[in-house]
């Protein structure tokens, strides 16, 4: 059992989780410099290498055969807490040319609803015994959250080097959003029939 837990992918989602509370530094550490590129830099590497590992983990789990309940139960997790960190990061940003600002909170917020909604939603379905597969639409959807982030969290520091860098962030965040509403209409039409049932 210990053997499973501590397999590679596995250690692959734990490092993910770790990289949550690393991200938040790199903004605390900009926030007592008042502004540093090297740590929008730095949050962007660890963003991105967690975000790596979320195709990795899957990937050689499955490979490997080594797929384990808490995989299974931290995999999802992972992803939630570094989306939903670095979006409310991004929002408590002080500088409103550096983060989510205005209109754009509504494409956060609707992330974020999405995935507590269908978190609990994958819950209830979970006790009745019901499993709810996961869409390539929805793997898309996660990948075009990863990328907006990635762009959002580079922001001042990348439009120094590309212009439309934290625009094109915020463009991608809310096709994001478009597309998180769609999937997670998916998810409760899906999940509908075996809650009026029960």
């Amino acid at each position: 059992m210990a053997q499973r837990a501590f397999n590679l992918p596995n250690m692959l989602t734990y490092a993910r989780i770790i990289a949550v509370p690393l991200v938040v530094l790199c903004f605390f550490i900009e926030g007592q410099l008042k502004s540093s590129d090297f740590a929008r830099w730095s949050a962007l590497i660890i963003f991105l290498l967690a975000s790596i590992t979320d195709y990795f983990d899957g990937y050689l789990a499955r490979a490997w055969q080594q797929t384990s309940n808490i995989g299974k139960m931290l995999d999802p997790i992972a992803d939630k807490l570094l989306v939903a960190t670095s979006l409310l990061l991004l929002a408590a940003d002080t500088d409103r040319h550096a983060g989510i600002a205005g209109w754009s909170l509504w494409a956060a917020i609707i992330i974020l609803c999405r995935e507590i909604l269908v978190s609990g939603l994958r819950e209830y379905l979970a006790a009745l015994k019901v499993s709810v597969p996961v869409t390539q639409l929805a793997k898309w959807k996660t990948t075009i959250q990863m990328v907006a982030i990635a762009f959002l969290l580079a922001g001042p520091a990348g439009d120094k080097i590309f212009p439309l860098t934290t625009q094109t962030g915020l463009v991608l965040l809310w096709i994001a959003a478009l597309v998180t509403l769609y999937t997670g209409y998916d998810y409760f039409r899906a999940g509908l029939k075996h809650i009026m049932d029960e």
